[in-house]
């Protein structure tokens, strides 16, 4: 049996595992990894990129700069959650605001330390994204448009970090890049429609709160049939082998979600709507590997050898 202070202690971890979404921190990472083996750095070896010390550094300093985010995050908005997810927020809550801004800042001088390793140019990048990420949750979130844009652009750009360590600027990156940000920035559209009470009550002038939920459903409808655009060079334009399987598996599910938008009214309804983006979003990132099974299959039996 646990002690009451270990317990006291497990619930701490728990809490902060909570804050900073630990359960999202593994899945950024595969994001990474698998997005510089079959998109970013194709031409390299898969191994010689799962072996890559510098890119190793990156993806952690990405994925904690991002837990950090959520950290900061959570100490803003810790009112607002308060009325928007009173159960999480209640868990949240068991570690202090002055620890989770010492965790916040330590974190933040580690990723800095170790992006050294790297080059200059990393603590330089790590540093303004650092930055970045408290400005939106500081100050930009409270806005209308400019925050969901920023949300979503601060979302992809650690994708962007690797690809300027791998210097390949191919032109089916920005489709890919694209199609992703449209997904994200309509995730972060839902979300204002889904938080909609808390973000009244705490003066946040999201674009259902500015402009009325009609408008709001309007521009999400708009940017779902924007997805077409990167979609479709992607499938007729570049191979992007099986995952063709996964963009149209999307349309018809994102069809469907529109249709469902359009009768959501409650939180609840919009909570599965996110739940929906969400899930795209993840399987984007198991999909990848389908551009080029064959890698995996080259992998197992390099592995077998060994």
């Amino acid at each position: 049996m646990l002690s009451r202070e270990n317990k006291i202690l497990v619930m701490k971890f728990v809490s902060l595992f909570s804050v900073v979404r630990g359960y999202n921190i593994p899945i950024i990472a595969l994001a990474q990894y698998l997005s510089a083996i079959f998109i970013l750095a194709p031409e390299k070896r898969a191994l010689s990129i799962l072996l890559d010390f510098n890119l190793f550094i990156l993806v952690l300093a990405s994925s904690l700069t991002i837990a950090s985010g959520y950290i900061i995050n959570n100490f803003y908005d810790s009112k607002k959650d308060l009325i928007n997810r009173p159960n999480k927020t209640k868990l949240d809550r068991l570690v202090s605001q002055k620890t989770k801004l010492q965790v916040y800042f330590g974190i933040n001088f580690f990723v800095a330390l170790i992006a050294f390793f790297v080059s200059f140019r990393a603590v330089l990048f790590f540093s303004v994204y650092i930055f970045m990420i408290w400005f939106y949750s500081h100050k930009i979130k409270k806005y209308p448009i400019i925050g969901n844009l920023m949300a979503a652009f601060l979302a992809v750009l650690p994708f962007f970090g690797i690809l300027l360590y791998y210097k390949n600027l191919y032109e089916v990156i920005f489709f890919h890049a694209t199609f992703l940000f449209l997904l994200l920035l309509i995730r972060e559209m839902i979300k204002d429609l889904e938080n909609l009470k808390g973000d009244l009550a705490n003066d946040y002038k999201t674009i259902p709160i500015v402009y009325g939920e009609a408008i709001s459903k309007k521009i999400i409808t708009t940017l779902t049939l924007l997805t077409i655009v990167p979609v479709y060079v992607l499938i007729e334009i570049y191979d992007v082998g099986y995952m063709d399987i996964y963009f149209y598996s999307c349309f018809i599910i994102l069809i469907f979600f529109l249709l469902y938008l359009w009768k959501s009214t409650t939180k609840e309804q919009f909570v599965n709507l996110h739940n929906v983006l969400k899930l795209l979003i993840v399987a984007g990132v198991f999909c990848i590997v389908l551009i080029n099974p064959s890698v995996l299959l080259h992998g197992e039996r390099l592995l077998q050898r060994i």
